[in-house]
């Protein structure tokens, strides 16, 4: 097959602005036309694991790069038709098991656009339209947060990432409070650095501590309530403990906890950092959104002081991954991550106003993930965005409904944002193993895609595995919801029948 570009006439292979953006909604309007979706609507497709995987990689043919190619629209129509076939649909209803939402259309258009540019926000010769359209949408997001003129912030690939960052920012920060300087000199004669946070603070945390040289150990777990939230005496007493032995680097609140969306009481938290002189963070990557719903930003109330606060808006935001931003109610505590390099942005530059972002990430190049946020921010406004969680919340009231009217269905944890928590009971058998295999035989059916984790149940004995949904798609309705659960209870009947089949003829066996 030719590799030579197509025989449209176009008159340059690459992306310009106009027409050439043109062509790239042309190609994925003619790729989609070009899609057979024969497979029947599912939120995965049918079959084990290693056999979709096999047929992809195999569809692909021989693992190494073509002598020549195959031209465009054959290569993007076979990679659409793989993904047709044998990816993921989170536009369907029953796709429920994590913070992963379907991309509302406007912000895919605009991550296109995003790519056509190659746009970089680390110096101003490198987009100086997507710098500045950067700039207001993080003071925008810091105004809905509560912070003051003096916040900035910086988007970023992740919440991990956010939240890496921003005890990066914490650490250095602590430590210039003692005269050290942690990037020239690393952290020796800062007396056992600690970063205090829940009891089930995202692991991001954990890994972060890692990262920056602390280790996982310095993540002091604070207990949590029945309502899985941090309890403020708790930390208040291990803040106390401390004494000189220690330094507290951060103490990291949830806003959104990822498998209950409960959220920290922030108030209080807020009081005990500032009382101690400590750095307080928010990894509100889930809960963020809330401040979009009249109805629910109260649950956020306190966030206004933080020192930090993470976002994802690829969760509660309805965004193409990547979309976290990292807030800082001080922006001049990026200081730490200045850095002037002559072939990017050496000081008389700067002083002439050719500066750009460089300062405020560990990352050199970084697209314009903004242009997505922008466009749906300015499409929808707070309301409708408000308006799209409301419906979620919605939904998931409307499922810890049916779990409660249903006998063979335990709420392990009342809903606060879109999560809901429960399981599966069964008597003389191992529900833990009941509840795994009904999640596995619903995902392997193509009827639904639900969640999984493990809770300690009634905040007592050893986590057990419980089925989680995480509802976040507004177009869903409670029909929807009500099929999902008539499936799952068809496919948990299913499982415990053939379990206790399986363990009389165990008995039998064992008899004989």
């Amino acid at each position: 097959m030719s590799h030579e570009f197509d025989p449209l006439g176009r008159a340059s292979k690459f992306s310009g602005p106009g027409r050439g953006w043109s062509e790239v909604g042309d190609g994925l309007a003619r790729v989609a036309s070009a899609v057979d979706v024969t497979r029947q609507r599912a939120p995965l497709p049918t079959g084990a694991p290693a056999d979709v995987l096999a047929s992809v990689a195999d569809s692909l043919g021989p693992e190494r790069i073509p002598e020549r190619g195959v031209g465009e629209t054959a290569a993007l129509t076979h990679l659409a038709q793989l993904i047709a076939d044998h990816g993921l649909d989170l536009t369907d209803a029953r796709c429920a098991a994590h913070l992963q939402p379907p991309p509302l259309t406007v912000a895919v258009v605009a991550d296109a656009l995003a790519s056509a540019t190659n746009a970089s926000l680390d110096t101003y010769d490198s987009g100086p339209a997507t710098l500045a359209i950067e700039k207001w949408t993080i003071n925008a997001l810091a105004r809905l947060a509560g912070f003051t003129e003096t916040a900035g912030g910086v988007f970023g690939p992740g919440g991990s990432y956010s939240n890496l960052l921003a005890l990066l920012v914490a650490r250095d920060h602590t430590a210039a409070r003692f005269g050290l300087d942690i990037r020239h000199d690393g952290l020796r004669g800062l007396p056992r650095p600690v970063v205090l946070c829940s009891r089930i603070a995202h692991f991001s945390v954990h890994r972060a501590c890692a990262a920056l040289g602390l280790g996982e150990a310095a993540a002091i777990p604070v207990p949590v309530d029945a309502a899985h939230q941090m309890i403020p005496e708790a930390l208040e007493t291990l803040l106390t403990a401390l004494g000189v032995s220690h330094t507290p680097v951060a103490v990291v609140a949830t806003a959104g906890t990822t498998d209950f969306g409960s959220i920290d009481p922030l108030p209080a938290i807020a009081d005990i950092a500032e009382r101690h002189g400590v750095w307080l963070h928010v990894d509100a990557a889930y809960g963020f959104g809330s401040l979009f719903s009249d109805r629910l930003a109260h649950l956020l109330d306190g966030i206004d002081r933080a020192d930090s606060i993470t976002l994802d808006l690829h969760k509660v935001g309805w965004q193409p991954a990547a979309a976290s931003v990292l807030l800082l109610a001080d922006q001049r505590r990026f200081t730490t991550l200045n850095r002037s390099v002559a072939y990017l942005n050496p000081d008389d530059d700067i002083d002439a106003g050719y500066d750009g972002l460089l300062g405020q990430t560990l990352q050199t190049t970084r697209r314009p993930d903004v242009l997505k946020v922008a466009a749906t921010v300015l499409a929808y406004g707070r309301t409708g965005l408000g308006e799209m969680l409301d419906t979620c919340h919605d939904l998931a009231r409307y499922a810890e409904q049916r779990i409660d009217a249903e006998p063979q269905l335990e709420l392990v944890a009342p809903v606060t944002l879109t999560t809901v928590v429960f399981r599966y009971r069964c008597e003389e058998l191992d529900v833990d193993q009941v509840n795994a295999q009904i999640r596995r035989r619903l995902i392997g059916g193509g009827i639904a895609l639900i969640g999984r984790t493990e809770v300690r149940v009634n905040g007592e004995g050893q986590p057990r595995t419980c089925l989680k949904l995480t509802l976040l798609n507004p177009e869903s309705t409670e029909h929807d919801i009500a099929t999902l659960f008539d499936e799952l209870l068809r496919v948990a009947l299913e499982v415990e029948s053939e379990a206790m089949d399986s363990e009389i003829d165990e008995m039998v066996i064992a008899r004989d």
